[in-house]
């Protein structure tokens, strides 16, 4: 079922222009099935459509425009692990270093992390009642290795409009340095 829902969108997905960075939000992430089946086809479609010197920086700029809100402490956790483990094993099939310390991992695991939440989505609140937060991952224009993090909550998509003002913004890095955090100055 999850495949024939996904076939309704090949083009978001692998076959349209700008694929990698189309934001899919699955509210009901339960453990992580829609989740890993979009970022299963992304992978693939990086894989057919970008030479391997981009595959890292592609796939974490995919991790990073899919998102998810799951209620049950479990399955929020399997989700994660799941995506994290779909990431690593597409890049350790294609020869590259991912272990605990090094920089593609930690950023992935981050960006899991911060994309894929504990909360409920029909208040908009997580575990401790707090809003929702996510971050938005943009490119940098100008140099497409570089992400500019801005932080929104998740009840500001229901009003049609990003709340950015309400919130720190980050300086831009490169997408394989997203777990430093470095914040802007002033």
């Amino acid at each position: 079922m999850v495949d024939q829902m996904l076939d309704l969108v090949p083009e978001e997905l692998g076959s349209g222009p700008g694929f990698v960075d189309k934001t899919f939000l699955e509210p009901a992430a339960g453990d992580g099935n829609f989740l890993l089946a979009i970022l299963h086809r992304k992978l693939s479609a990086i894989e057919e459509q970008y030479p391997a010197g981009q595959w890292i920086r592609e796939s974490l700029f995919a991790l990073a425009s899919i998102y998810g809100i799951e209620l049950l402490e479990d399955n929020h956790q399997i989700a994660k692990e799941k995506m994290l483990a779909e990431f690593l094993q597409f890049h350790r099939r294609h020869g590259v270093r991912c272990y605990h310390r090094t920089h593609v991992y930690r950023a992935a695991a981050f960006l899991i992390d911060t994309n894929i939440v504990r909360g409920d989505t029909l208040t908009g609140l997580d575990p401790s009642g707090a809003p929702i937060q996510f971050s938005w991952w943009t490119r940098v224009e100008g140099d497409v290795s570089l992400v500019q993090r801005d932080l929104f909550t998740f009840n500001s998509l229901r009003g049609g409009a990003f709340d950015f003002t309400e919130y720190e913004r980050y300086s831009p890095c490169r997408i394989e340095h997203v777990h430093r955090e470095g914040k802007a100055r002033g």
